[in-house]
């Protein structure tokens, strides 16, 4: 009969009982895929990459796939290397023999309460042959403990193995392991004890008098001696030394080892791991936000620097005052950028300089807080290059201020939106990803950046939704505002609200590059292209010139710039920075001439079928070129719509009263050479077709929702109002 290594309970042939299936690991020595029990955690190596996942094998000729939808970060940020030995959990085994794996947080023996061989004839201990009589409960569960301090901790249940361990003894066993521990687990386990206390009692003075019974008094001086604070910033060069650090808490999470808590200081932010055993919630009391002071030895897993806790304490009062007092004069002194340089001197981006400075204080402000920063912007040239720019200059900051080396994808996202309105639909992904990240990680709820999208009434309930959680929101448009939008968000920078002077075809791309200059100085040179990148006609000549100053000539400004609508509209509700990034800031032009040259054939393919199917008509002294998107375009390949109506309406306008309409099922846009409201042309609409529910569903784009049943009195209404109109 066997006996659980964990517990001791009876499990008849096995070794671990069905409560602890999941706190083992397995070594597997099967030779069929079928033998693996799904659930279970196995050791297994890299095999190597695909798009879709990581191969790992679990023993020679059992291979699984670890899909990238099952990994907690982004395949592209995961260090494995092939041939790295790594733990997975298994899935399950397809009828094929195909074997699903899951991601694991655990990547570590020490994490695991026992390790076991798996064979087909069953389960043994690692150091029995197959063939050993079994062993005792007791010298089982000594047996599985892993080797390391950490995993000691773990194996609480075993007197015998507690006594003879050199790691510190559980915080509520302290004073009985100090009694019967050598003289360097004595010191350990006191420095473990004071885990619970406050900063500022002495609780180790009678420990210290137990040190001088048994310890020379030099030695127990070494070991008394407190370490020095240093700051976070430094720790880099202190890998393997015991260091004092204080800060805030800002984030906790439980893996199925250690409890990391994520701590701060005025220079910068790092992860503290704490041990009681494995899966267990270490030091419950501490929570974000809390002052605490961590002794511990610096270590570097993975490239990432990383503190392994002996001591963590709770602070209060003045020692808690004075770490919020440092981390506050450092937000204040960090925060605010010194001022605005537009790029290119724009004047009318000059103008908008205080608001654009409230941006940029809120957007450093969010990375020293170790807040997670969202940037939602429009899925089109324009709404890319303002997202990029910011991108580009909010990473640097970010891995600046914290240690781990993927900390740029935890706290730097960019979602693009299918259209320029941050509707209930995107707001309701963001809130319930947000509310996701706070429960499950205790991630700080995130500043929400919004450039090119949200300023319009049409976003009114999306940012509705945002705020009922006090979700901070900056919005940054260059096109189109309304008031209402300025008292629902923290931040609303917008021109036309600012009644500013100067260029009224002022791009989005060229007012956030000139905001992410201001957010990071050191990326400007990085930035001078990119807003001739964003018009798709008529560049200010300031702008043509700065990106020629940069080494971009007309021709390549125009294939970055349709290299970027091409993979914006394939990249649609997705991130993807590398992709851009290349494009935008280390291609030397190849890949960009290589885009942008499909970008051209599919445009001329559907601009050709298109401008063949469209229908002209005059009303009162208004020229129309009507098309049925619907009948003659691929509505769901590329170009969108709204890109190819305004690619034919740039063709066909001569300069006189001109208005191209793309007419739908149930919506429809508008292109006009005279300065028309959308909003006025469905106000006319509505009142020419009043059972067609006409409502504007999108300013910036011209866009006009209807009743699918009423669209052709629906085109006439629109076509009678935008005449009106000039």
């Amino acid at each position: 009969m066997g006996s659980c290594i964990i517990c001791g309970t009876d499990v008849g042939s096995g070794r671990v009982c069905d409560s602890h299936q999941e706190d083992v690991v397995f070594d597997f020595r099967g030779d069929s895929p079928e033998d693996l029990v799904p659930s279970r955690f196995y050791r297994g190596v890299v095999d190597g990459y695909a798009e879709f996942g990581v191969f790992v094998d679990l023993a020679p000729g059992v291979t699984g796939l670890l899909h990238r939808s099952e990994l907690d970060r982004r395949l592209d940020s995961l260090s494995w290397e092939p041939g790295d030995d790594v733990f997975v959990q298994v899935k399950g085994v397809r009828d094929n023999g195909n074997v699903d794996l899951a991601w694991s947080i655990r990547q570590a023996d020490r994490e695991f309460r026992g390790v076991l061989v798996q064979e087909s004839s069953g389960e043994r201990l690692p150091d029995e042959d197959a063939g050993d009589d079994e062993p005792t409960t007791d010298e089982s569960a000594e047996s599985a403990e892993p080797t390391d301090e950490s995993d000691d901790e773990a194996a609480e249940e075993s007197t015998e193995a507690d006594a003879g361990t050199e790691t510190a003894a559980p915080e509520d066993e302290a004073p009985e392991s100090a009694e019967t521990a050598e003289p360097d687990d004595e010191a350990e386990g006191d420095t473990e004890s004071a885990d619970e206390t406050e900063a500022t009692e002495p609780e180790t003075d009678d420990v210290a008098t137990a040190d001088d019974e048994e310890t020379p008094e030099a030695e127990t001086d070494e070991d008394d001696a407190e370490p020095e604070r240093v700051s976070i910033e430094t720790l880099g060069d202190a890998v393997g030394d015991v260091v004092r650090i204080e800060g805030e808490v800002v984030g906790v999470r439980q893996t199925g080892g250690p409890t990391v808590f994520e701590v701060s200081d005025e220079t910068g932010a790092v992860d503290v791991a704490a041990f009681v055993e494995p899966g267990v919630r270490a030091h419950p009391d501490v929570e974000v936000g809390d002052a605490v002071r961590v002794d511990g030895e610096v270590e570097s897993h993975r490239g990432d620097i990383q503190v392994e806790s002996e001591a963590l304490a709770l602070l209060d009062g003045e020692a808690a005052e004075a770490v919020r007092r440092r981390l506050a004069e450092a937000l204040t002194d960090e925060a605010r950028p010194e001022g605005l340089q537009p790029l290119a001197g724009d004047e009318t981006v000059a103008e908008l300089a205080d608001g654009l400075l409230d941006a940029a204080e809120a957007v450093r402000r969010a990375v020293l807080e170790s807040r997670p920063i969202v940037v939602r912007h429009p899925a089109t040239a324009d709404g890319y290059v303002a997202g990029a720019a910011v991108e580009r200059a909010v990473l640097p900051l970010i891995r600046d201020e914290h240690a781990k080396s993927d900390a740029e994808y935890h706290y730097f996202t960019r979602r693009p939106l299918d259209e320029p309105v941050y509707g209930m639909d995107a707001a309701t992904n963001d809130a319930t990803r947000m509310l996701q990240d706070r429960d499950r990680h205790d991630e700080k709820l995130p500043l929400f950046l919004l450039v090119g999208a949200g300023s319009t009434t049409e976003s009114a309930d999306g940012i509705d939704l945002l705020s009922v959680y006090g979700v901070d929101a900056v919005v940054v448009d260059a096109a189109v505002a309304d008031p209402e939008t300025r008292d629902a968000v923290d931040t609303l920078v917008s021109p036309e609200l600012s009644d500013v002077g100067g260029d009224e075809t002022l791009s989005t791309g060229a007012l956030v590059a000139s905001l992410a200059s201001a957010i990071n100085g050191e990326v400007r040179e990085d930035l001078r292209h990119l807003p001739a990148v964003s018009y798709w006609a008529d560049a200010p000549d300031r702008y043509v010139d700065l990106a020629r100053d940069a080494g971009y000539d007309a021709e390549r400004v125009a294939e970055l710039r349709e290299a970027v609508a091409l993979e914006a509209y394939y990249q649609s509700y997705q991130d993807k920075r590398e992709l851009i990034a290349d494009l935008l800031f280390s291609d030397g032009g190849n890949l960009a001439a290589h885009v942008s040259e499909q970008f051209r054939e599919k445009l001329e393919t559907e601009i050709q079928t298109a401008d063949a199917n469209v229908v002209t008509e005059a009303v009162d002294g208004v020229e129309f070129a009507l098309l049925d998107t619907d009948g003659y375009t691929h509505r769901y390949d590329f170009p969108p719509t709204p890109l190819l109506l305004d690619d034919l309406h740039r063709r066909r306008a001569d300069g006189e009263p001109f208005a191209t309409v793309g007419v739908g099922t149930d919506e429809l846009y508008v292109r006009t050479t005279a300065d028309v409201s959308v909003r006025d042309v469905a106000e006319r609409a509505a009142e020419l077709a009043p059972n067609a529910d006409i409502a504007t569903a999108g300013v910036r784009e011209g866009k006009i929702e209807f009743l699918s049943g009423e669209r052709d009195a629906v085109e006439d209404a629109v076509v009678a109002a935008v005449a009106e109109s000039f």
